[in-house]
């Protein structure tokens, strides 16, 4: 029984040993990890989000930009007013469970699937960045990940891959007109924040503020510049907003694999779908928002990649791997990316 005991103690003792020394694991350069400043949830995320109609919103300006998902039928849009604020809201789609990351530094707004190995969890802000980019932690395992690096890099999860959902991100003045009926995320979070007062200065314009040192530094574009990255594996690609001065669709393929690239500058808003053949020569259409594009076929493409007119209303094209941020980041984080 003796020697039972001592082995059980021993067992134990060798698990703890385990965890901490995988705790101790960094898939980032821990000495680039940088301490944000306000600690774990000193920035509070939104647990419990409250939604009104698009014609209660009386805090956004037209200029502001929103993100949001539509799926199933059911259209969110959270602010980046608010999130500015938050950076993490975790709430519900439908039956998606998902946290909506936003990182105001790096300007990426990023919805991750909650489910994480069969167990709905519920994403907190970390206080710790890297490359400036919000590091979430997830409160089940308390393990770390890196918002544009798509996985844990810290922790019980160390190496898991993020799943993705889908955004659209705009302008509020073209969310109204695409949108009208939605739901959209209202100030009343439970905290009392000044949703109409930017909290970082001209950082979003200008393109010598970094909060943080940015490594590797990639001047190809300016820092600031808005772009839309697909991510396909080790191949990736970077469009600019100022590719879409007038508002069209591109063809074009990632690591072999082909896309629809559609974008407008005066909206803000870049969305990319898989391109399977089906769709013949799309053209840009703003005539009747949300839908985007019209092909030779008469097929209407809205912006949440849903074909509604056309011989083939009904179907849907899937989205890649991709997200908007400031260039910057995609610089830093996929040193090399290619830039279309």
């Amino acid at each position: 029984m003796k020697k039972l005991l001592l082995f059980a103690s021993f067992s134990l003792v060798l698990l703890v040993a385990c965890k901490k020394e995988n705790f101790s694991e960094w898939l980032i350069p821990q000495d680039e990890v940088q301490d944000g400043g306000p600690g774990k949830d000193g920035i509070p995320s939104v647990d419990n989000p409250r939604f009104i109609s698009v014609d209660e919103v009386d805090f956004l300006s037209d200029d502001d930009l929103i993100v949001g998902m539509s799926y199933k039928g059911v259209i969110k849009g959270y602010p980046h007013p608010i999130m500015d604020w938050h950076e993490i809201v975790n709430d519900e789609v439908d039956d998606r469970q998902i946290a909506l990351t936003y990182c105001p530094l790096t300007g990426t707004a990023i919805a991750w699937n909650r489910m994480v190995d069969g167990r709905t969890t519920t994403f907190g802000v970390s206080g710790k960045l890297y490359n400036n980019n919000l590091i979430p932690y997830d409160r089940e395992t308390d393990s770390y990940w890196s918002q544009i690096n798509l996985n844990c890099v810290n922790g019980e999860r160390i190496g898991m891959k993020a799943e993705i959902f889908p955004l659209m991100e705009m302008t509020w003045g073209s969310w109204k007109a695409m949108f009208p009926d939605s739901e959209v995320m209202s100030t009343e979070t439970g905290f009392s924040r000044n949703y109409n007062n930017y909290p970082y200065g001209d950082y979003r314009t200008n393109n010598n503020s970094y909060l943080f040192p940015r490594n590797p530094i990639d001047d190809r574009l300016p820092g600031k510049e808005r772009v839309l990255g697909i991510l396909n594996s080790d191949n990736n690609k970077a469009y600019s907003i100022t590719n879409f001065e007038e508002p069209k669709a591109i063809y074009d393929s990632v690591g072999g694999e082909d896309f629809i690239i559609i974008g407008s500058k005066e909206a803000r808003f870049i969305v990319a779908f898989e391109d399977n053949g089906q769709l013949d020569g799309l053209t840009f259409n703003a005539a009747d928002l949300p839908i985007i594009g019209t092909d030779a076929n008469g097929n209407q493409l809205d912006i949440s990649g849903e074909i509604v007119a056309g011989p083939l209303a009904g179907t849907k094209l899937d989205s890649p791997d991709a997200f908007i941020g400031y260039w910057f980041s995609f610089g830093a984080f996929y040193p090399g990316i290619e830039i279309y």
